[in-house]
C-alpha cells in the first residue's frame, strides 16, 4: 500500500507544480493497479478539469461518485466541472447535494473530551482558582439612589387669561 501512496503522493506533486500531464499518466498508472483508490480518481478528474477536458473529469467524477457517492468533496467538484462546461442546473443539482452532504457528516453531536482523557501534556492551562471572601457589607452606591426634587419657590404657572369678547 505504501507503494500506491508514494506514488499518489508523486502524482501530487507534479499536480501542485502544475505538470497535469504528468499527473494524469501517474494517476492512471495507480489507478490500473487498483481501480478503487478514491484519491487518485479525484486527482485524476481535477487534473483533466485544469487541462480544459471537462467532459472527461466529469466522467472521472461520476466514477469516484459510485465509490463515495456522499462525499461532499466529489459534488463539489462536478459541480465544478458542470458549471464550467456550461451545464449550471446540474452544477446546481451537485452544488446542493455537497451541501447536504456536509450537513450529513455534522449530524453527530460533538463529544465533550475530559481533561482526563487527553495526554497530560497537551492539555490546555487552566486558571488558578482564587479563593477571595465576600464583603460582608457592600458599599453605597450613590449613584443608584433616588434623588427628591428640589422644592422651588416659584409659583405654579396659571392658565392663560381668556379673551374677553369672544
Amino acid at each position: 500500500m505504501s507503494d500506491l501512496q508514494d506514488q499518489f503522493d508523486d502524482a501530487m506533486f507534479d499536480y501542485s507544480t502544475s505538470a497535469y500531464d504528468t499527473a494524469i499518466v501517474k494517476l492512471r498508472q495507480i489507478l490500473s493497479e487498483d481501480p478503487d483508490h478514491f484519491d487518485s480518481r479525484l486527482g485524476l478528474a481535477m487534473s483533466l478539469y485544469r487541462l480544459g477536458l471537462f467532459a472527461e473529469a466529469i466522467e472521472e467524477g461520476h466514477r469516484a461518485e459510485k465509490l463515495k457517492p456522499n462525499e461532499q468533496l466529489v459534488h463539489t467538484n462536478l459541480s465544478l466541472f458542470y458549471m464550467k462546461s456550461g451545464d449550471k442546473q446540474t452544477a446546481e443539482k451537485h452544488g446542493l447535494q455537497a451541501r447536504i452532504a456536509s450537513w450529513k457528516e455534522n449530524m453527530t453531536a460533538p463529544t465533550q473530551a475530559t481533561a482526563s482523557d487527553a495526554d497530560p501534556e497537551l492539555r490546555m492551562a487552566q486558571p488558578k482558582a482564587q479563593a477571595f471572601k465576600m464583603p460582608e457589607k457592600f458599599p453605597d452606591m450613590p449613584w443608584k439612589k433616588k434623588i427628591p426634587p428640589p422644592a422651588s419657590s416659584e409659583p405654579k404657572p396659571q392658565s392663560p387669561p381668556e379673551f374677553l369678547g369672544q
